[in-house]
């Protein structure tokens, strides 16, 4: 077990804080404020090998998965709201990855980036109101009329909605079966009956667009049905027959191959807030001194720098798990982006306690990582529904390891 970072490990760390510091910090405050698209750093991180086919060939090629927690870390250490604008359209590739057919995905999953100095974005629509984090509870339709698939709902808080190339929407084809009569769909961008609803107005992450998006009518062809409908047949009619294939939903699924580089994202955010404090406090004191060589200051500064290390190590043992295949039984996947998104809020906190009233200002970027932080314990699965999903498989595999043993102890009697 080796937990050094090889030497393109470290050089491509090194070139993403290079463009987040060179790139994306420039342009932050700006976009931030104006709630605007950074519509010129996405081409910057195209042009520097850091979106697109590059990216991609990059993390298709990385044995240990740690590349892609790197990079998400690195940029989001830079702007989280830019950083998520130039990943966003990772999670509409990974959901037509994780569901269409060679031929599918082989023709969508460029879609969501564009090529050459072409940019694309891509959306991965789930989200509804009342059913944030339950999938299970979703209610956007998809009915099958003659040779088109005709899709009804409204999907809300979608990273690039309504302004996608590429949106994939997950919606049931048989609601009297729950998840199990779900499916996904490919609706290229400016279909018509796909509109964009409400631009939303947020707190943090503020440069990334966040919007609802709204099917009315919305028709799209049969074999724009990710995995194709001899698979969707075969699922609904194990799912009527009450049999169990063991496949996961595949909304679900992907958020879980996706959750420890949600993670590393939010991991950014603390990290850039711990190192700017402390430059900040390196030359101040107060009535007991220099503030660097207080015992308080160095206990809180400790804890979070402990807090930032562990909550990384799960990240990054999460994402060498999903790259290399290892099932995670134990809600791995779920326990890294819930340790990191917890870790960043309380340290964007507690380091604004530290630093006192000058850290309310929006002069401070301590009260820019502390908007930033929060979404990490809301999306891709609230950090309560987190807690619920760790705890049941925690239980799963605690019971599936005690019959293994039975079984194995009653095989030796024998």
């Amino acid at each position: 077990m080796d937990f050094r970072l090889t030497d393109e490990q470290q050089e491509f760390q090194q070139h993403c804080r290079k463009f987040a510091t060179e790139v994306i910090r420039p342009v932050a405050e700006k976009h931030d404020r104006e709630q605007s698209i950074p519509w010129d750093a996405i081409k910057q991180a195209r042009a520097w090998g850091l979106h697109g086919v590059p990216q991609l060939e990059r993390l298709g090629a990385d044995g240990d998965g740690v590349m892609g927690v790197i990079y998400a870390e690195e940029l989001h250490w830079g702007c989280a709201g830019i950083a998520l604008s130039i990943v966003g359209s990772g999670l509409a590739a990974a959901g037509i990855a994780a569901s269409g057919t060679p031929e599918q995905v082989g023709k969508w999953a460029m879609e969501c980036y564009g090529e050459g100095d072409e940019i694309k974005t891509g959306a991965y629509a789930v989200t509804e109101a009342g059913a944030g984090s339950d999938v299970k509870s979703l209610r956007t339709t998809a009915k099958l009329e003659g040779d088109e698939w005709v899709l009804n709902g409204t999907k809300v808080f979608i990273t690039n909605g309504g302004i996608a190339d590429v949106t994939v929407v997950v919606a049931n084809v048989a609601p009297e079966l729950g998840h199990r009569g779900q499916a996904s769909f490919v609706i290229p961008g400016g279909t018509p009956g796909m509109t964009q609803g409400k631009k939303e107005d947020k707190i943090g992450i503020r440069a990334s667009h966040t919007a609802e998006v709204v099917l009315e009518d919305c028709r799209i062809p049969v074999d724009y049905l990710l995995g194709g409908m001899d698979k969707l047949n075969k699922k609904l009619e194990r799912a009527r027959s009450g049999q169990t294939s063991g496949a996961s939903n595949n909304a679900l699924a992907t958020f879980e191959i996706t959750r420890p580089m949600v993670g590393a994202s939010a991991l950014g955010i603390a990290q850039a807030a711990y190192e700017w404090t402390l430059e900040y406090l390196e030359d101040r004191s107060d009535e007991n001194g220099p503030l660097m060589e207080q015992q308080r200051v160095q206990q809180v500064l400790a804890d979070v720098a402990t807090e930032i290390e562990a909550s990384r190590l799960l990240v990054w043992r999460a994402s060498w798990m999903g790259r290399n295949g290892v099932p995670m039984t134990g809600g791995q996947g779920s326990m890294s982006k819930l340790k990191a998104g917890d870790v960043t809020m309380w340290a964007t906190t507690t380091l604004m306690y530290l630093v006192g009233e000058a850290a309310q200002s929006t002069d401070c970027p301590l009260e820019k990582y502390f908007r930033d932080a929060k979404i990490y314990q809301l999306f891709e699965g609230t950090a309560q529904v987190q807690r619920l999903v760790i705890s049941r498989m925690q239980r799963r595999e605690y019971q599936e390891r005690l019959q293994a043993a039975a079984s194995a102890l009653s095989a030796a009697a024998a």
